[in-house]
């Protein structure tokens, strides 16, 4: 059997085996611990959704790079796309060279990002950097300096991006002064909502509060350049905006003349079931930015606008050193063919389907699960102590990932309370290998529980 088709499988004694406890050791010399860790094994191969370590433990991985493997480990036709570029060329830089790869990514994604007009696309290297520019495309563009942001939304680790990410540790504490003129609002986390109301019920308060209080309170809409939010929050716990948000965004931003700029970093490229999770509602957005999934771990990251947008920069003004570089174009190309020809969006809908099912199964035998949420293969498990109270649970959440990692399964958590686990399946994964990893997951939260 093939890893591609392998099924999880430790036989080492303890996790990490012994090669890779070596190996743990030279990374402690020499690697800061503010790297995180969540595996404490070295990978060997990586095919799928499968991940061998050096001591030859199979794992399934339900991690996908933190969302950036949706065309999983290894692609065969991906590979051989990177490796026919690199026969040819690395990086002769955009600025200096023309090379056809980044017109025909940027034409591609004006192609399929749902923006209303004509469209234009620039490159850059990470999420965060993504998330930069597009804050400095829409106070250029509007010539209003205030940026309104979200609770429990994660933007990046660099000063701008951190800034405008919500949870203060690990992510911004002692690392001040930040950069001014962000607000922050309540998204709407009905399962714990900041209003203490009912979704039935609350007639989407929280969105009314933009007009009836927070525009009134904390930052004229006049001199707001933008909103900028993910659909659904990504670190901040998998919490899926109701539509009637959205629509109200949209609306708030037509009204005052702020652009509405949606991350899809995370929630991008058939994750959700749709392309973009934002064409799950009838919003468009002004901005949209995405990256991980698109080149499949060579690092790239796209803003998409519309074309008056972008028509009042200069050359020189956006852009970097390897900013679309011709091996992560190349992959990014292959990668887009790959997810439509092989309906990735079907995927993702029949791995969210699976999932919703087992959830279901899982909520009704574990008391520590406290809600189960998402849409199409981006779902979370929250955990609480009790389910009256909603306290977190914190402590068992840890316990039952590693847990997890030491039985074969690969997984993370999220959420500014650190009580939530998020399932980011490459959409490549067999259904054998995604009920394999449930499996353990179901035998970790029953021994935490006990």
């Amino acid at each position: 059997m093939s890893l591609r088709t392998s099924l999880p499988k430790i036989i080492t004694d303890t996790v990490p085996g012994p090669k890779s406890a070596e190996m743990l050791k030279v990374r402690k010399d020499n690697v800061t611990d503010a790297v995180g860790m969540l595996a404490p094994v070295f990978v060997d191969r990586a095919e799928g959704a499968m991940v061998q370590d050096i001591d030859g433990n199979i794992f399934v991985d339900f991690v996908a790079g933190i969302g950036v493997l949706n065309v999983g480990h290894s692609h065969p036709e991906v590979v051989e796309a990177v490796k026919a570029q690199c026969d040819k060329y690395f990086a002769p830089n955009i600025n200096v060279f023309n090379y056809e790869q980044y017109p025909k990514l940027a034409e591609k994604l004006n192609e399929i990002i749902p923006i209303e007009g004509e469209k234009k696309t620039i490159l850059l290297n990470t999420g965060a950097e993504a998330d930069e520019n597009a804050v400095k495309i829409a106070r250029r563009f509007t010539g209003r300096s205030e940026i309104i942001c979200f609770a429990g939304a994660f933007h990046g680790r660099s000063y701008m991006a951190m800034a405008m990410t919500s949870k203060p540790r690990p992510y911004k504490t002692g690392f001040g002064p930040l950069p001014g003129s962000i607000h922050r609002f309540p998204f709407p986390y009905c399962y714990r909502c900041p209003y203490g109301m009912k979704k039935e019920s609350c007639d989407m308060h929280c969105a009314k509060m933009f007009e009836e209080s927070f525009f009134l309170e904390y930052v004229a809409p006049d001199q707001v350049a933008a909103i900028v939010l993910e659909p659904i929050l990504g670190e901040g716990g998998f919490i899926v905006a109701p539509d009637e948000f959205m629509i109200e965004m949209r609306r708030i931003c037509d009204k005052y003349g702020i652009l509405l700029i949606d991350d899809e970093i995370q929630s991008g490229y058939a994750r959700t079931g749709k392309m973009f999770a934002c064409d799950h509602w009838s919003v468009k957005p002004d901005i949209i930015v995405s990256a991980k999934s698109v080149a499949g771990g060579i690092p790239v990251a796209c803003v998409t606008t519309r074309k008056d947008i972008l028509e009042v920069f200069s050359p020189g003004e956006l852009g970097g050193t390897y900013c679309g570089n011709a091996l992560a174009t190349a992959s990014a190309l292959k990668i887009l063919e790959i997810m439509e020809r092989d309906n990735y969006c079907g995927k993702a809908n029949h791995i969210g389907e699976i999932l919703e099912k087992r959830f279901s199964d899982l909520k009704e035998k574990y008391s520590l699960i406290g809600d189960a949420r998402g849409v199409g293969a981006m779902r979370v498990l929250e955990f609480v102590k009790d389910r009256t109270t909603k306290e977190p649970a914190k402590e068992e959440t840890k316990a039952i990932i590693g847990e997890c990692v030491k039985n074969g399964l690969v997984i993370l958590g999220c959420s500014v309370r650190d009580n939530c686990i998020r399932f980011l399946t490459p959409l490549v994964i067999t259904d054998e290998q995604l009920n394999a990893g449930l499996d353990i997951l179901d035998r970790a939260i029953a021994k935490v529980q006990k």
